[in-house]
């Protein structure tokens, strides 16, 4: 099976919603919204239009995949940094165990780079994204601003030490909060 990874299409918002909603479909921990947060970041100041990928099969040429990266800040007392936030990631059932995710994670993180950014921050499974590179950010003292545990708290530096002298809380843009 062949895919390609691309940045979304005005056109593909549809078929986007509808592979993430049968992504969580079956998700214990999902509260099943997670179609509504991509509308809710693609309309608001944190969405990079860059950051918004596709897996399409290439023999059906059909959607089977979708990853977001959007802005968000950490903040400490004395310092704001820039960041960004993994949520969500999204592979049409049929097509999960299949390294469609992982595609489209290392295609993300690595135009996230392009593009500038210095890290990204995830709550995911704790045993899924550190093979991507992402550790525990409380090794950077970075928190939630929501009790979560420890180990899927996570964050990965796009460049070297780029969190080095960063702790804080993460600040999500106002698209997370919960009311769809």
């Amino acid at each position: 099976m062949n895919i390609k990874i691309r940045q979304e299409h005005p056109s593909d918002c549809k078929k986007i919603e509808d592979v993430v909603k049968m992504a969580f479909l079956n998700v214990e921990q999902s509260d099943k919204q997670e179609h509504f947060l991509v509308n809710k970041i693609r309309e608001s100041v944190a969405f990079v239009s860059d950051l918004s990928l596709v897996a399409i099969n290439q023999e059906t040429d059909e959607i089977v995949g979708h990853i977001l990266l959007s802005k968000i800040t950490i903040v400490s007392s004395n310092l704001t940094v820039d960041s960004l936030a993994l949520a969500p990631v999204a592979v049409a059932p049929e097509y999960h165990k299949k390294g469609v995710g992982s595609q489209l994670i290392n295609a993300a993180l690595k135009r996230a780079k392009e593009l500038g950014f210095q890290s990204v921050i995830v709550l995911g499974h704790k045993d899924y994204y550190p093979k991507f590179g992402f550790k525990k950010a409380s090794l950077w003292n970075i928190k939630a601003p929501f009790e979560v545990p420890d180990e899927v708290f996570m964050a990965i530096e796009l460049t070297k030490d780029s969190l080095t002298n960063v702790q804080g809380t993460v600040n999500y843009s106002k698209a997370f909060m919960s009311e769809s």
